[in-house]
């Protein structure tokens, strides 16, 4: 399993200061956000300046690229936003092979129109399901165009709320340019109340295959999302789980500070 981090962790006037402090705290890795070299975080047009800036801070600081978020709200009720999001997953899937990365992770949206992080009691709808297959298959369209992986996070904000909905949206497109992208944090919390461990390891058997790589934070007694090693999810267990599955992708932390980022490592057991 590889150690990544999410840039934005390390914030830094300059993308190559970035990156440096990046591997200076022993990761080879990272998930991208086109916010740290100027754009927007989806951006519709990337110029060909910033991919040569990224290559070349890259390779100068010997990181890679794990990932590249391509989050949007898929089932946005403004369908312009869609098209706006879906817009802006073509730019990203074009710019991967001169990356050199070939997996972008998505979530699958929520009917909230003002914060796609918050639950609407819409999502449940056949309506919100339907949305979501037709723009998971444009979506799916791009990666195939692309040549590239497209790893969606089971979220409970959002459409496909537990490891179940995932599994069921996995199954109802059976795409295989159509992946997980594993959180344990959001897995906890798709089920608070049982026992974090048994939610997990459940998770993973009915996801394993599919894993392509996962996001490393935690979630504390009360629900709220804190850096990993500080919360409830048992991290000993779920990376002995993760690995018995055959995942062997990059785990990417996020939600902590440069502060935090030791006592994640160590608990994860990247030393």
């Amino acid at each position: 399993m590889q150690p990544a981090i999410f840039d934005t962790v390390f914030p830094r006037p300059d993308f190559d200061d970035r990156l440096h402090a990046i591997a200076e705290a022993g990761f080879a890795a990272i998930q991208l956000d086109f916010a740290s070299v100027g754009l927007s975080s989806m951006p519709i047009t990337i110029p060909a300046s910033v991919i040569e800036t990224i290559r070349s801070g890259t390779a100068a600081a010997d990181v890679e690229i794990a990932a590249i978020g391509g989050t949007w709200n898929m089932i946005h009720p403004d369908p312009t936003r869609r098209t706006e999001g879906m817009a802006s997953l073509r730019a990203i899937a074009v710019s991967c092979a001169a990356l050199g990365t070939g997996i972008v992770t998505l979530s699958t949206g929520t009917r909230n129109s003002e914060n796609m992080w918050r639950r609407h009691p819409s999502n449940d709808t056949p309506e919100a399901w339907s949305d979501l297959l037709t723009a998971m298959t444009t979506a799916l369209e791009i990666a195939e165009a692309h040549d590239i992986l497209l790893a969606f996070e089971p979220e409970p904000a959002n459409v496909a709320k537990n490891a179940q909905k995932a599994r069921d949206l996995l199954d109802t497109l059976r795409h295989p340019r159509l992946r997980i992208c594993f959180d344990a944090a959001n897995i906890a919390a798709s089920d608070r109340a049982r026992d974090p461990l048994m939610v997990i390891d459940e998770a993973i058997d009915l996801l394993g295959p599919e894993i392509v790589i996962a996001h490393g934070k935690d979630i504390d007694a009360e629900g709220i999302f804190c850096p990993a090693g500080t919360g409830i999810v048992p991290w000993t267990e779920t990376i002995e789980a993760l690995r018995d599955s055959g995942f062997d992708g990059a785990m990417v932390l996020h939600s902590l500070g440069e502060g935090d980022v030791p006592l994640a490592k160590a608990v994860m057991g990247f030393t």
